[in-house]
């Protein structure tokens, strides 16, 4: 809470100078906007560099200062003290409009961390603009929130969902989530989870990933579209998570049961069981799901779909980038002609089919032209064509098994295509489509891409890089006894 001390001068006392000043600001840019009607005569003169210039100093010297703030802080003895106007923070806030009402000296209780940056804040609320790093945005946020300050709230939420990929020491998108929730920035929380999903491997072995709290990880572990090497990789990064925070034992199982094991190999499995310490310790918690993953590898897929659903997520698989799961592509050039490539994944995630392998054939054409855009023969000029432009086409994958099998009996096949893009120096994945179960496409495949600019962001040195995922899921063909 703010506490406000000393008297108010005469209201009018020195308003001038800021009163000047934001006058001609107004009337620089209703200027601008004049309709001079067509008059080539007509010019703009624009100094609005140099009115901003002005209003800085404005705030550096304290010119025709009407109001004081005092800025206290923990982490100092001293007040930040800043000479300000009246006219010029009512404007951008609310808050302060209430607080200079009565009062010309008012003393804000600030953290350390916002502190450190009151006077960033301030010099905003002048010029309209403000420079800020990842460890600022948080705080710049809080200022911006707490003296609603609107215009600054919305742009430092907008700066962290598009700087989530950008890289820093300590990683920031886990805390930058965590403080979403607590300000309840939907939008923001989304960006963050869905970063997080895509880049999971990146995290896992990230500072980050101690400081991720049990309602985020559970979210994670809930979701079917997370990005990593293996189910194993999941379980290692959960056990040292486990290791370190220590929770109590119903948290901890509540994590366990969410590893999917089913989609860990037996020998991987034998191997948690003889050598983890966390699972030793919370074996009765999933020793059922253990013995049903065994079971899993043990039987046949349809056998097993007798008695067990599997149509839950404990039997869908990830988006692992292990080789048996699909194949990376990049795609030189790719705004020049169609291509084509193919590759082989296991049948299935249960022993039972690991052996067997379907081939995968992909074509990619940079320029498909839907049925609505193809040439057609015109009626009223004999032979004429409508003419089609390059850029009429769009992006087009399509996705088709080489082959048949009565293995395929009880098996569909989920696809998804994730693109990597550069993003302060590091491959991230920023882009994923998934394919309907009945389609061998993606209706909106790269429906934004701009592949003719060498600067589109799905590009990395003018390539495609692609990485194309087959998630086999099995149904059960069999009502399930009871």
């Amino acid at each position: 809470m703010a506490r406000l001390t000393g008297t108010r001068p005469v209201a009018t006392r020195r308003w001038g100078c800021a009163a000047a000043f934001l006058l001609l600001l107004l009337t620089v840019q209703a200027a601008q906007k004049a309709d001079f009607s067509g008059d080539s005569t007509a010019a703009t003169i624009n100094h609005s560099l140099t009115l901003l210039q002005r209003l800085q100093e404005l705030l550096q010297n304290g010119n025709g200062s009407d109001s004081v703030l005092r800025v206290r802080s923990a982490a100092s003895d001293e007040p930040k003290v800043f000479h300000t106007h009246q006219l010029l923070l009512s404007l951008q806030s609310e808050v302060f409009e209430s607080l200079l009402r009565n009062q010309s000296v008012v003393t804000l209780h600030e953290p350390p961390e916002t502190a450190a940056l009151f006077e960033k804040f301030i010099r905003y609320l002048y010029c309209g603009g403000v420079s800020i790093l990842l460890h600022q945005a948080i705080p710049m946020h809080q200022l911006a929130s707490k003296y609603r300050v609107w215009g600054l709230q919305r742009g430092v939420a907008e700066y962290m969902r598009t700087h989530l990929a950008s890289e820093s020491s300590q990683g920031h998108v886990v805390g930058w989530y965590h403080y979403a929730v607590r300000v309840g920035d939907a939008a923001l929380q989304e960006s963050c989870l869905q970063f997080l999903a895509w880049n999971l491997s990146a995290v896992l072995g990230s500072a980050e990933w101690g400081s991720v709290s049990v309602e985020l990880l559970l979210l994670l572990l809930e979701r079917s579209d997370l990005v990593l090497h293996s189910e194993l990789e999941l379980y290692t990064a959960v056990e040292g998570w486990l290791s370190r925070r220590q929770p109590e034992a119903p948290v901890a199982e509540r994590v366990l049961r969410a590893i999917r094991y089913p989609m860990i190999a037996p020998s991987q499995l034998f191997r948690l069981q003889a050598q983890s310490a966390v699972l030793a310790r919370h074996r009765a918690a999933v020793q059922d799901l253990l013995f049903q993953a065994f079971q899993f590898h043990a039987a046949s897929p349809l056998h097993f779909a007798k008695y067990f659903d599997v149509n839950c997520s404990m039997f869908l698989p990830r988006n692992y980038l292990a080789p048996s799961w699909g194949s990376q592509w990049v795609i030189t050039n790719p705004a020049r002609d169609d291509r084509s490539t193919s590759f082989q994944t296991q049948l299935g995630p249960s022993s039972h089919d690991a052996g067997k392998r379907v081939t995968w054939n992909v074509l990619f054409s940079p320029r498909w032209l839907p049925v609505s855009l193809r040439p057609v023969y015109s009626d009223s000029v004999a032979g004429a064509i409508q003419p089609v432009r390059i850029e009429d086409g769009r992006p087009r994958l399509v996705i088709t098994p080489a082959m048949s099998s009565p293995d395929f009996a009880g098996v569909s096949f989920q696809k998804t295509v994730l693109v990597g893009v550069r993003q302060q120096g590091r491959v991230l994945v920023k882009h994923a489509y998934s394919f309907h179960q009945s389609s061998d496409e993606a209706a909106d495949f790269l429906a934004h891409a701009d592949l003719q600019k060498r600067t589109s962001e799905y590009l990395i040195d003018n390539s495609l890089h692609l990485h194309i995922i087959i998630k086999p899921v099995y149904h059960s063909l069999i009502k399930v006894k009871k």
